[in-house]
């Protein structure tokens, strides 16, 4: 895999939008939690930033937006979600749109709990214009067309019918229902070949017709392919830590970002990966 720099903290003047997926956020695993409130951190030092877009799997897992809306004002000063909401909030007040896709983990967040840091939930796919290119950008299961017991899974999570049924139950049931699915998924997925885990070539091909670009996350295998001969796809890194038993760790992830030169206009945007990492 290629090196990615770390444009970020290095051309900060040059930062317009960035593109982050799988962070996997549960309270089990601080460190993520803590990584990803200090690239908010770095967002909100960037002076032109104006969009920050998640493609999904924000969360290791999500019940419901209730789980943390039906919560007392005290109960939610000592929750893990709360900082996170305060520094997005703070975000948006400084003019940095927060764009949220649902993955496959997380396909039960709901506008209510967006709309707690100003945040919109948006359809994937979602199209974007960087620069004169015309961008699709995704979460990326939808492309790995080869998992037909995963495709046939999500054609019944994403029905409207199984998400009222499921949001019907209470907190402590869906927390089970989703304890027993990610075990189940876990097991699943150790039993199967790497390839049929990854996108595939003619799901990829008809994804990126109708645009020039094609951007998502989910495999985990951050990279820059050649979708076909003119169009590129470009994956997200899912947020790793490394060097654990090191006493300083590492969160790292490859990211996106759409950049534009100070001095040029928005017709010469255009994206690049790069590496985000932060010491926890």
């Amino acid at each position: 895999m290629q090196t990615f720099n770390h444009l970020i903290t290095t051309r900060p003047h040059e930062v317009r939008q960035v593109f982050i997926s799988d962070l996997h956020l549960s309270p089990e695993e601080p460190a993520l939690v803590q990584a990803f409130l200090a690239l908010l951190d770095d967002c909100l030092a960037l002076p032109v930033l104006k969009r920050l877009f998640i493609l999904g799997d924000w969360f290791e897992v999500w019940i419901g937006d209730d789980a943390y809306l039906t919560l007392s004002d005290a109960a939610r000063q000592t929750h893990w979600l709360t900082p996170l909401i305060a520094k997005l909030k703070q975000l948006r007040i400084n003019g940095c749109e927060i764009l949220v896709m649902h993955g496959n983990r997380d396909f039960l967040l709901g506008q209510p709990f967006c709309n707690l840091f100003g945040g919109e939930l948006i359809d994937e796919p979602h199209m974007l214009t960087i620069g004169q290119q015309h961008y699709r950008l995704e979460h990326g299961d939808a492309l790995c067309t080869d998992d037909k017991k995963y495709q046939f899974f999500r054609k019944i999570m994403r029905n409207r019918l199984t998400q009222w049924y499921l949001l019907n139950k209470s907190l402590k049931k869906r927390l089970a229902i989703a304890e027993k699915m990610r075990q189940k998924s876990q097991q699943n997925n150790a039993n199967k070949a790497a390839h049929i885990m990854d996108v595939n070539d003619e799901a990829v091909i008809q994804a990126v017709a109708n645009s020039d670009a094609l951007l998502h996350g989910h495999t985990h295998r951050p990279d820059i392919h050649q979708a076909t001969t003119d169009k590129k796809r470009y994956v997200l890194g899912d947020w790793r830590l490394i060097d654990k038993e090191k006493r300083q760790p590492t969160v790292s992830a490859v990211i996106g970002v759409m950049i534009t030169n100070a001095h040029s206009d928005s017709n010469k945007a255009k994206f690049e990966l790069v590496e985000f990492s932060s010491l926890v």
